[in-house]
């Protein structure tokens, strides 16, 4: 990737719905290489995929909880299905594998308290292998950004 490619990005980032004469406009390409170079990047992984970013308040589920969770065992079958399991779950919208006191980090966005609750009685602790959790809603979301584009 070079400058070209990051300016190409940045301007999908600020708008993804921009036509390609915008961003060719943007970044000093014509059509048709601004065009081969997005598709370029669409093929090697470097763009996943174009989508939209949903006000979660608006569509009525306003918190966001913040759940760790240890695993009894970390094999590999165990961390495969517990993934397969979280997939399964809509509210669950990232999980990561982490180092530390706890196994995974979980995103999950409920309606509100009570909405947690269901969560956790039908479907978290339902999940067999989980030893312990901790959850922590969130109060103000300080920052969200999409990933940032170094040395562009």
């Amino acid at each position: 990737m070079d400058t070209t490619d990051r300016k190409i990005l940045q301007a999908l980032q600020a708008n993804a719905r921009a036509s390609l004469q915008e961003i060719s406009q943007a970044v000093g390409l014509s059509a048709t290489p601004c065009w081969s170079r997005i598709r370029k990047m669409e093929d090697s992984g470097v763009i996943e995929g174009y989508t939209i970013r949903l006000n979660a308040q608006a569509i009525g589920l306003s918190d966001t909880v913040l759940v760790q969770v240890t695993l009894d065992s970390h094999s590999d079958n165990t961390l495969e299905k517990f993934g397969e399991t979280l997939a399964a779950i809509p509210e669950v919208i990232e999980a990561y594998l982490v180092s530390g006191e706890y196994d995974y980090l979980l995103r999950v966005a409920v309606r509100d308290t009570r909405d947690y609750e269901r969560l956790l009685r039908e479907r978290l602790y339902k999940i067999k292998g989980i030893r312990h959790s901790k959850s922590s809603f969130v109060l103000r979301t300080l920052k969200r950004a999409d990933l940032p584009l170094l040395g562009a």
